[in-house]
């Protein structure tokens, strides 16, 4: 099996060369970036990736973008802080050139701030990543995207370490961002919600990743990654909350112009 190694990149030096390393067995390494200035070009040379320039248009889409954009049929759709460990790379070069499965979960490990999180419903998480684009592929979410395979899945062994978020500024700089994208896209499809109704999403999402997916068999790291996912999700109900307001305060021209 021919495999194309798909990412997409905005200023990701500070991981890509251990991502780009665990990649070296791939018959193709192709990135789209997004208008990096940190080097991220220059580490993509040094590996021999095939480097493009792309337009932001949501994570699905952009994403989508990039897999067209390689040769081989089969997509290994990997994030620039992501590192296909040993086991999952031996078990991808041992598939046959022509499997029956449209697609292949791997079973991703996350880690945040320097501990490896084994609950608060990041883990499982398994994820389709390797699939056949002529029979599967990613939707068009602006966030939260997937790859949906129209055949038969399978499972592999192995696992996808994501080193994420080594800082609370990284946490809370990707928060607003996927916030803001979680709210536009609700928005979009006519969601509305109160202040009240804000918080009691984001209570429920604390109950449900520290209580219900024992988040605080994590410790003190569970429980602060709990709290500011319950934050995440307060975030993006007031910003829809806002939103919707200020549409409303729009449209009887009384008070769309207050800051």
């Amino acid at each position: 099996m021919k495999v194309s190694a798909s990412i997409i990149t905005l200023n990701a030096a500070a991981h890509l060369d251990r991502c780009l390393d665990s990649l070296d067995w791939c018959d193709e390494v192709v990135v789209l970036d997004q208008g990096s200035t940190d080097g991220t070009r220059e580490i993509c040379a040094r590996h021999g990736a095939t480097v493009l320039d792309g337009e932001w248009r949501g994570f699905g889409p952009t994403k989508a973008a990039c897999v067209l954009a390689c040769r081989n049929r089969w997509i290994l759709s990997v994030d620039a802080d992501e590192v296909v460990d040993a086991a999952l790379r031996d078990a991808i070069r041992a598939l046959p050139d022509d499997p029956s499965q449209a697609a292949f979960r791997v079973d991703r490990r996350s880690r945040f701030l320097g501990r490896w999180i084994r609950h608060c419903g990041w883990t499982p998480d398994r994820l389709l990543r390797l699939f056949d684009r002529d029979r599967a592929g990613f939707d068009d979410a602006p966030v939260h995207e997937a790859v949906h395979a129209r055949g038969p899945v399978g499972d592999l062994p192995g696992l996808l370490l994501h080193h994420t978020y080594d800082s609370l500024e990284q946490y809370l700089a990707k928060l607003d961002r996927y916030s803001t994208l979680g709210a536009e896209a609700a928005a979009a499809h006519g969601r509305r919600v109160t202040p009240a109704g804000a918080v009691l999403r984001a209570h429920h999402t604390f109950v449900r990743t520290y209580w219900m997916r024992r988040g605080f068999l994590d410790g003190a790291h569970g429980l602060a990654l709990c709290s500011l996912m319950a934050f995440q999700t307060l975030a993006k109900y007031l910003k829809i909350w806002h939103a919707g307001r200020r549409a409303g305060a729009g449209s009887d021209g009384n008070e769309a112009t207050r800051p």
